[in-house]
């Protein structure tokens, strides 16, 4: 029978003997960066501001640090965003780890991300994760949102 390699384990396949593995792929440590939103109560960088969030705003979630690597992100809500559509990306590139678009489930933890090449690629610095809201203002009262973004770090 013959031995096909995926694409991150070809370098063990090299004629000459195996090459290393690139540690951000294979046998990386997972890092969970939590970021939760109070909706009735957002924090602003010096208070808690008693006003919703409102299109057009974006919230910071993380700082990533240099050669980390994307996985995936898991978005849970104790309430419908209705019509409010969200992102998750970084600045001049909203969406790069979230689609723009509507997130009703609620107490449902739900899972996102791209299958893009950029995403996948270690970070050539820094990234300062955000989300952005569009089409309606999110909902307010007693209810916040949980985001955990998963990166892989050799």
């Amino acid at each position: 029978m013959t031995m096909f390699y995926a694409a991150e384990a070809r370098r063990r396949a090299n004629s000459y003997g195996p090459l290393p593995v690139d540690g951000s792929e294979q046998g990386a440590r997972l890092r969970r960066y939590r970021c939760t939103i109070e909706l009735d109560a957002p924090y602003t960088g010096e208070t808690t501001q008693g006003t919703a969030i409102l299109i057009a705003d974006t919230v910071s979630l993380a700082r990533v640090p240099i050669g980390s690597v994307f996985a995936f992100g898991i978005i849970n809500s104790s309430v419908s965003l209705g019509s409010s559509t969200i992102s998750i990306g970084i600045a001049g590139t909203p969406a790069k780890y979230r689609a723009l678009a509507v997130h009703t489930a609620v107490d449902t933890p739900t899972l996102f991300g791209l299958n893009a090449p950029t995403v996948a690629a270690p970070l050539p610095a820094d990234e300062e994760i955000i989300l952005t809201v569009a089409a309606a203002n999110m909902p307010t009262s007693d209810n916040r949102i949980c985001i955990d973004l998963y990166f892989a770090a050799p």
